[in-house]
């Protein structure tokens, strides 16, 4: 290890030493998370001044970085699937009711692919309002080994249809399945936590005692989850500064510049969705300033960590304990929403995209006979998205393929697919909350006082779910 990179570390560590300090003077977690975020910008824009982006000292001591931010991201991945299978059952054991379960099925994700739809729209709007094109891009060596890459990956897009996906939410599995070994494993094991809840709930009268002494476990178990996710999620701020800083040292700046354009236009579609999202709490009757305030901590983890599934436990906490929407409601649209209908990776890119690339073959992409089939494609496409970095990809090369437009060229945005990621996935995770609010409004389960309430979202408090 060199003396540039000790000096380097140095300071990562004192800044991280100023994050602790914040936590030991019981500062409010969002001041943290936001306090994280820009002294994680300050740092990656000091390294790549002095060292440039690509050097061997950034890139050592990014790798010293990740063990920070990767592993908070790990942690989080660990008790993912824990939290799914032992909230949703408890969820369902309180339910006692397994019409209401369909219908909350339903209104989440109903609401998501719906949403996913709108985003699309928005997205082709903007490509349209900003010019964007194909034609004419040139292509460096890393976007040609992109493109090469996706090439390879077109038989696997190709090969799914929606029986096959629908079939694959089933869990042949489900000890597979708990290990996120599968793209569609977060669904599986929501399916499979359902089939144990309703098989609980059938033996409540035949077998009182045996439901009793079950119903006594999975709190017990629900507790312990809860209570892990609580320690967790205390790294978050030293998660987001790690995170953070290893994107804004990377970073080409000059690759951005060539694509500005896109990369306005991306940012626009996203915070037109948001503005989409607000409307559609504003319509169930609660404050969507209050909403948006409240959501910023997880949005801001999302944005820098770049995964869905990883911000469930803090999407489920933020639902819960600051939106007032019941728990079952909160696992079942923070878990659909990291797979099925992610407004930002499978809708508003994805259809950007295809009417970037359309032009280059010949294509009109502003025909009803183009733009009809690709929302459709988009609504279907968006089911089964991976919730973790790479979702988008794939679902772009489900729509590209399904459209037959060469998927290759995608690989010309190669250079500035971490900056539009990170927004992307934020609004994913909006929409996964969006979708929770507004089914828990729906069905009238959701705690005003709560939502109406100032109440700080405190990892390190004692607190536990309700």
């Amino acid at each position: 290890m060199t003396l540039p990179v000790v000096l380097n570390l140095a300071c990562a560590l004192v800044l991280l030493g100023f994050l602790y300090s914040q936590q030991r003077r019981h500062a409010s977690f969002t001041v943290r998370v936001f306090t994280a975020l820009g002294l994680g910008i300050l740092l990656g824009a000091g390294l790549q001044a002095t060292y440039g982006a690509t050097s061997h000292e950034v890139i050592l001591t990014g790798d010293y970085l990740d063990i920070v931010g990767s592993g908070y991201v790990k942690l989080l991945q660990m008790i993912v699937m824990p939290l799914i299978m032992v909230s949703i059952v408890s969820a369902i054991l309180k339910l006692r009711n397994a019409s209401s379960l369909g219908k909350i099925s339903a209104l989440t994700i109903g609401t998501l692919m719906v949403t996913t739809v709108i985003a699309a729209a928005i997205g082709i709007a903007m490509a349209k309002l900003f010019g964007l094109t194909a034609i004419g891009l040139a292509s460096n060596t890393a976007e040609v080994a992109r493109g090469v890459y996706l090439q390879g990956k077109l038989a696997d897009a190709q090969a799914i249809n929606l029986p096959s996906m629908l079939l694959s939410f089933l869990p042949a599995n489900p000890f597979l399945d708990m290990t996120g070994a599968r793209k569609t494993s977060t669904i599986a094991v929501v399916i499979f936590s359902v089939f144990i809840g309703v098989a609980a709930i059938g033996i409540a009268e035949k077998k009182p005692e045996h439901f009793t002494y079950f119903d006594t476990a999975v709190h017990v178990a629900h507790s312990i989850v809860m209570r892990i996710v609580t320690l967790v999620l205390r790294l978050t701020p030293y998660g987001v500064f790690a995170l953070m800083a290893q994107v804004v040292a990377t970073s080409s700046y000059a690759d951005i510049l060539n694509l500005i354009g896109f990369v306005a236009a991306s940012y626009c579609a996203l915070l037109l969705m948001f503005c989409v999202h607000l409307a559609i709490v504003a319509g169930t009757g609660l404050n969507p300033i209050r909403f948006a305030k409240k959501i910023l901590p997880v949005l801001t983890f999302a944005f820098s960590s770049r995964s869905s599934a990883g911000a469930i436990p803090m999407n489920v906490r933020t639902q819960t304990l600051r939106l007032g929407t019941s728990e079952g409601i909160a696992n079942f649209s923070a878990s659909f929403g990291a797979t099925i209908g992610q407004n930002g990776c499978a809708g508003i890119y994805p259809a950007m995209l295809a009417v970037m690339i359309a032009p280059t073959v010949g294509v009109d992409p502003w025909t009803a006979s183009f733009i009809a089939p690709l929302l459709a494609i988009v609504a279907l496409g968006s089911v089964g998205v991976a919730g973790v970095g790479g979702g988008a990809t794939f679902a772009a090369l489900i729509v590209l393929s399904s459209l037959n437009l060469p998927v290759a060229l995608a690989g010309l945005l190669i250079s500035i697919e971490p900056l539009i990621d990170m927004g992307r996935t934020a609004l994913n995770v909006s929409g996964a909350i969006t979708a929770g609010t507004l089914t828990s409004r729906v069905m009238g389960e959701t705690n005003l006082e709560i939502f109406n309430s100032n109440v700080e979202l405190r990892p390190d408090s004692e607190e536990q779910a309700a």
